[in-house]
């Protein structure tokens, strides 16, 4: 993260040498560091505020293994006039806003072309099919199983045209790239899910992604491990960092860290670091909200659960029920708006008994968007030693060990286990 970080009064004035100092302790950081440290890196990870406390705290929870397509742009005159409205739960935006991130917009919505996102999605599609695996390596070596689930995860439908819609388009994921699924009847639904309201025609079992019953606490086993590693992490900010005759240099609460080579895993604040430095990404932002919440009496909720239509997702956490929602284009740093969660809540509660809410507030964080829906992975063109991960947009949870891996193959001088050309940098002109 960047900004202001506690203790910062307590800097030290000793200089403390590194291999390689990885910015941002999100899971796209915490899962490079791994890496790193287990190619023998003496790896120094800095973040503002504990680890996995922004962006990769607050979301659905899923390692989507079935997420090939990246969510594009609405394309459908009717779509974008409905969305105008600024009255729904899947997308809401500051209209102030609008202006300062119009030609994010335009190149979003351009990419988002049928044909250009089935591109899009070809590329994309290797760092989907390797998630899960990946992810498992680091559960298995971080003792984290008990927080994962392997059931899936559900789509449920109000309407047979949309049901049979997504149907097909998850029929043609089964062909092109093995995606599992299992369509469910309205009375296979009830049977799984009796809980639920009678609202649904039928849903889409989704069998191959993992579910995570408390994302935070994966990113700390993951931090642990790294620790285990012999892996350092400590409060610092990435706005410090400085190139220097040997490399960069980063201020700490424990003093100034320096290392040959330094890697920006800082999500939606990465545009912070790379716009002094001289590199013009196209970053644009969708901030996202969530809230938990208690069932009501004995009512269950055994699988993570979208309702398609209303555009929510409720997700049966450890902290209780979790209510996520979909888009919302405004300043990254703007106060709360948490419309989307509160219109949601009103259906959620028509559809499955909630009690009380059990978060003192909102949670709101912002995920990172390139126009071509595609992460930047890879080193800096015009900087030794500086490598960038960040821009993974709604798959952040799911892309971190992938990433973390392909970084630090790439960093160490091992050939990446997957051709990271599509993900290069230079496919922007910065």
């Amino acid at each position: 993260m960047v900004s202001r970080y506690r203790g910062a009064s307590r800097i030290s004035s000793q200089t403390m040498p590194a291999e390689t100092i990885v910015l941002g302790a999100g899971i796209i950081g915490v899962s490079t560091a791994i890496h790193l440290a287990r190619r023998g890196r003496a790896v120094t990870l800095v973040d503002r505020r504990g680890a996995g406390e922004e962006t990769s705290f607050g979301n659905a929870g899923l390692i989507q293994r079935e997420g090939i397509v990246p969510y594009g742009f609405p394309q459908e005159i009717a779509q974008l006039f409905r969305y105008g409205l600024n009255n729904r739960i899947d997308m809401h935006y500051h209209a102030r806003f609008l202006p300062k991130i119009a030609p994010f917009l335009a190149r979003y919505w351009w990419h988002s072309n049928t044909p250009r996102h089935a591109v899009i999605a070809k590329a994309y599609a290797p760092l989907i099919e390797n998630s899960v695996t990946e992810h498992k390596d680091l559960i298995e070596a971080s003792g984290a199983d008990a927080l994962i689930g392997r059931t899936g995860w559900v789509e449920a439908f109000r309407s047979t045209a949309k049901r049979d819609a997504v149907l097909a388009e998850a029929e043609g994921l089964r062909r092109d790239y093995g995606i599992g699924h299992k369509a469910l009847s309205a009375d296979e639904l009830r049977r799984t899910e009796p809980h639920l309201s009678r609202d649904f025609v039928g849903a889409l079992q989704w069998t191959d992604p993992w579910t995570v019953k408390d994302p935070h606490a994966l990113t700390l086993a993951y931090l642990h491990y790294f620790e285990s590693l012999g892996g350092r992490f400590v409060h610092g900010d990435a706005k410090t960092l400085k190139q220097t005759g040997t490399g960069w240099q980063v201020q700490t609460v424990d003093g100034p860290v320096e290392a040959p080579e330094v890697v920006l895993a800082l999500g939606p604040w990465a545009d912070e670091i790379t716009r002094p430095l001289g590199y013009r990404f196209l970053l644009g932002v969708k901030r996202g909200y969530h809230m938990h919440y208690a069932p009501a009496g004995n009512a269950v909720l055994n699988n993570w659960t979208m309702d398609v239509e209303k555009g929510f997702f409720l997700a049966p956490m450890n902290k209780g029920i979790r209510l996520t929602t979909g888009a919302e284009f405004a300043d990254r740093d703007a106060p709360k708006s948490p419309v989307q969660l509160e219109r949601a809540e009103k259906v959620a509660r028509d559809i499955f008994p909630l009690a009380e809410r059990l978060d003192a507030e909102p949670w709101m964080g912002a995920r990172p968007v390139t126009p071509d829906m595609l992460p930047v992975i890879g080193k800096a063109p015009r900087h030794d030693g500086l490598w960038f991960a960040f821009g993974h947009a709604h798959h952040g949870l799911t892309l971190g060990p992938v990433t973390g891996r392909l970084i630090a193959e790439a960093m160490t001088g091992e050939k990446p286990f997957l051709d990271i050309a599509a993900w290069r940098p230079e496919r922007f002109a910065i």
